[in-house]
């Protein structure tokens, strides 16, 4: 069934505009056109920076008690409209509609949250006479905004990661721009239509969609962006950094995340909580199950329930209620996927299920006796693909774990608390979920990983410290 193609607007300084040029965005189940959307020009983006700039300086203040009005007024209109962000969350990417309908109960939490801690922005009062000679002085200090947020979100969570960003950012008090991913922009103009509703101050919010090459440099280098929170792959953000010089970056980067299974963990429970891991939203997700290494009296066993229960995944249509795996998010991703295993077999893996691509969907897929210096060993794979290996020990998975370049979550499934304690300090990553599979997040802990994985921390309260600064005061009595 042919879908009607939406026109939009994009939203630039509290304005919906449309553009000189559109693009298309397109289901990437069947390539059909669903919406055309304004190609925002460099003009478009620096009218966004400065608006908000100006915005910044000359509000005199936004009280608190007026950011969590705005904050909670988009929460109730996105929960008020929850089915249709899920659909269009479900048509403009790879989710299935029920994975859809998750998101948006989770960006609703994201920005309720985000209402709730702009109460606890607070300082502490300091002891001044600490210090020999320093007994008339009293004082404290406070956080405050710094500024202009540029944000630039990617396509696998287009409603949540934005929420991420733009809910921190208000509730700090700071403007935010978005530039959404050129594959899934709706549902950040959607989101924009959330907190238009609510009255977000006029020039506080910006949505503005197009080409990073025509508008990416300009919100990373202008010098008003006093921060550049992005979350994508680690060689955009190696240039994001070279380009944004001297100011915040905030960088999620993506994983190549581990899992251990010992041999006194509850099988059923490892298996089933490592299949979801891997293969949720067409394994595109930044702490998706990757590896698992398992050790050597239990790895046939759980190679073999692996693959029975990977088998019964059902692929296909995303807005089906019966869908476990939709497409990956264009054609060009599904045949790199496809490469990457085909090279890994030509070096020695052995297919133990899937590894058949049609279109831009790509079956759910489970190699064992991968060498680790295939790409797709070392590499982000960000696929419907996972490695299974056998190793010794725990000492021997833990080392395993830390040989690539990422570190953002892993996992660990075991019975034995002393195991369960040498893998939390022993793993290089941002986050150990014991009995749990990596992919496990809630979206008030701090989120962010180590080496290849990124800088800072996401997660709402640790993303406001990482947008405001502290302010120390000292008053001298006479």
């Amino acid at each position: 069934m042919q879908t009607k193609v939406r026109t939009e607007k994009m939203f630039i300084a509290g304005e919906w505009v449309s553009g000189k040029e559109t693009f298309n965005v397109k289901n990437p189940q069947n390539s059909q056109v669903i919406a055309k959307v304004p190609l925002a020009s460099s003009k478009d983006m620096l009218k966004a920076i400065e608006t908000a700039q100006d915005v910044f300086q000359h509000l005199s203040s936004w009280p608190a008690h007026e950011r969590i009005k705005v904050l909670n007024g988009a929460a109730d209109y996105i929960e008020g409209n929850h089915e249709t962000y899920a659909k269009t969350i479900a048509l403009e990417g790879s989710k299935t509609i029920n994975e859809a309908r998750g998101e948006v109960k989770r960006a609703v939490q994201t920005i309720r949250i985000s209402a709730e801690e702009v109460r606890r922005i607070r300082g502490e009062t300091i002891n001044f006479d600490q210090r020999e000679g320093s007994e008339n002085r009293t004082g404290y200090h406070y956080r405050f905004p710094i500024g202009v947020i540029g944000a630039i979100t990617p396509f696998n969570d287009p409603l949540n990661l934005v929420a991420h960003k733009v809910g921190p950012a208000l509730a700090a008090g700071n403007p935010v721009v978005v530039k959404p991913a050129s594959a899934t922009p709706l549902s950040a103009l959607l989101l924009a239509h959330a907190f238009d509703f609510a009255g977000v101050p006029k020039g506080f919010l910006s949505v503005v969609p197009g080409a990073g090459k025509d508008i990416g440099e300009p919100l990373v280098t202008h010098p008003a962006v006093k921060m550049i929170s992005f979350t994508g792959g680690l060689d955009a953000g190696k240039k994001i950094a070279h380009q944004a010089g001297l100011k915040k970056v905030g960088m999620e980067l993506g994983s190549n995340s581990p899992v251990i299974v010992l041999k006194d963990a509850c099988m059923a429970e490892a298996v089933a909580n490592s299949v979801s891991g891997a293969f949720s939203a067409a394994g595109q997700n930044c702490i998706g199950v990757q590896r698992i290494l398992v050790e050597t009296p239990v790895y046939h066993e759980f190679v073999s329930s692996f693959t029975e229960r990977t088998k019964e995944l059902q692929t296909g249509d995303k807005m089906s209620e019966w869908t476990d795996i939709g497409p990956m998010i264009n054609e060009k991703e599904a045949r790199r996927v496809e490469d990457w295993v085909q090279e890994a077999v030509y070096e020695g893996a052995v297919i133990e299920t899937g590894g058949i691509r049609n279109g831009a969907f790509y079956e759910p897929t489970v190699l064992t006796n991968v060498s680790s210096d295939s790409k797709i060993y070392k590499e982000e794979v960000f696929g419907p693909v996972v490695l299974i290996e056998a190793v010794k020990d725990l000492q021997e998975a833990v080392k395993r774990s830390n040989e690539v370049n990422y570190g953002l979550q892993a996992g660990i499934f075991t019975k034995n608390i002393d195991n369960a304690f040498y893998a939390v300090h022993h793993l290089h990553a941002g986050g150990v979920m014991v009995n749990d599979s990596s992919d496990y997040r809630i979206d008030e802990m701090p989120f962010g990983g180590v080496k290849g994985s990124g800088l800072g921390r996401e997660g709402v309260r640790h993303a406001i410290n990482e947008m405001t600064e502290p302010k120390v005061v000292c008053f001298k009595l006479s």
